[in-house]
């Protein structure tokens, strides 16, 4: 019942947000802005808004524009030196999770000088303790899917160890967010749908995790709620802006409910699987595993109550038996066109099944410390082997 509640970032969360930037209480000392490796941020206008508004605020900035799909320790280490040369006082991520995530590593690693690997408290990271404060960070999200911008958690692929892990620490939490659904209106159908199902199961895995609390329950089913009335949308029209807002806040939550309770082994598998093929994005591969994964924990009975509920959320009114909440999750992954995607096309292959189940066990062994039933290595190979096409 209990719950430990601290998000201390200020959200905007309305349509033209960003234009509200310049009158804000911004950060002293000049911007470091990050962006992604891609043109979307620039073909799209949203940058040069962005820029504006800096300007407007009489703030100097330098643009770092080498984040990829995936982050990955060298793209933080070459964002942090530019920092530094340029003697930035503060971050500013446009763009989605990866943008955000990769913005929080830069601000500690520019701070507290070394590798970003030397604070990461997990599989082969060295945990060294953050002792400077990091530069503080605005979040302006691009995208509905991850939540970044109201969490402290940065996930980071480290290409030398095959690793991807989530560090979390308080003094990554932005001290600013935009969640302007106009930036998300020109996400393309097929990425609106990974970034949706990815809200999606950051709500769904915190309700059926064992830090579960009343609280976050509230977050998750708000956030589930929502997904369900307006992802489809989102997907079929994305310049529907009721379906965008809807999904911006579903997302929102969704980052929120993480500081609550905590994703289950579902992330930590697909984590091991991006590691492996950088070029799967992180929702596609959580709609993959989603039918196998939610209905190994549906057998063994793990919370048949809270998969019922999960049910009548997603619109099955007369759900009575917790199989219906996979039901409605095929249901919607067809809805959105995302429901024969395939491990085999990014190169997976079910010899690399019991890597990755080492993989994931390993280096996100925190997530799996959720779950309300232990996942056994056997366990997570017969997962990957029914989720496989």
């Amino acid at each position: 019942m209990g719950y430990n509640y601290y998000i201390p970032t200020k959200i905007i969360c309305e349509c033209g947000g960003l234009k509200k930037l310049h009158l804000q209480a911004l950060p002293k000392g000049k911007a470091l802005v990050v962006i992604s490796c891609g043109k979307s941020a620039k073909q799209s206008g949203a940058l040069d808004s962005l820029l504006n508004e800096l300007v407007l605020a009489g703030k100097d900035y330098f643009v770092f524009d080498k984040i990829p799909a995936n982050p990955t320790t060298d793209a933080v280490a070459e964002g942090a030196q530019a920092a530094v040369q340029n003697g930035c006082g503060f971050v500013v991520a446009l763009g989605g999770g990866s943008v955000m995530d990769a913005a929080k590593a830069i601000s500690v690693v520019a701070a507290n000088g070394g590798q970003w690997w030397d604070y990461v408290a997990a599989g082969t990271g060295k945990g060294q303790p953050v002792r400077n404060k990091p530069l503080p960070i605005i979040a302006i999200t691009t995208t509905a899917g991850t939540g970044s911008e109201a969490d402290a958690t940065s996930v980071i692929t480290n290409p030398e160890t095959g690793e991807k892990i989530g560090f979390v620490h308080p003094d990554m939490f932005p001290v600013l967010s935009i969640v302007d659904p106009e930036l998300t209106a020109g996400v393309p159908p097929l990425f609106t749908a990974y970034q949706g199902f990815d809200a999606l199961f950051h709500a769904t895995e915190c309700y059926i995790a064992n830090k579960a609390n009343m609280m976050s329950e509230m977050f998750s089913l708000t956030s589930v709620s929502y997904v369900a009335k307006y992802l489809a949308r989102a997907v079929k029209d994305g310049g529907d802006l009721e379906a965008r807002e809807g999904m911006s806040f579903a997302n929102t939550l969704s980052g929120m409910v993480m500081t609550l309770s905590g994703c289950t082994s579902k992330h930590g598998l697909e984590h091991a699987m991006s590691a492996l093929s950088p070029s799967l994005p992180h929702g596609a591969g959580l709609i993959m595993l989603a039918p196998a994964y939610y209905t190994h924990f549906i057998e063994v009975h793990a919370c048949d109550d809270r998969f019922i509920q999960l049910a009548k959320t997603m619109g099955k009114g007369n759900a009575d038996k917790p199989q219906d909440f996979v039901t409605a999750l095929v249901c919607l992954m067809r809805e959105c066109g995302v429901d024969n995607l395939k491990m085999s096309d990014y190169g997976i292959e079910p010899k690399d099944f019991a890597a990755m189940a080492d993989n994931a066990a390993s280096s996100m062994a925190r997530v799996f410390a959720n779950d309300r039933v232990p996942l056994s290595r056997e366990d997570c190979i017969k997962i990957f082997e029914k989720s496989y096409r």
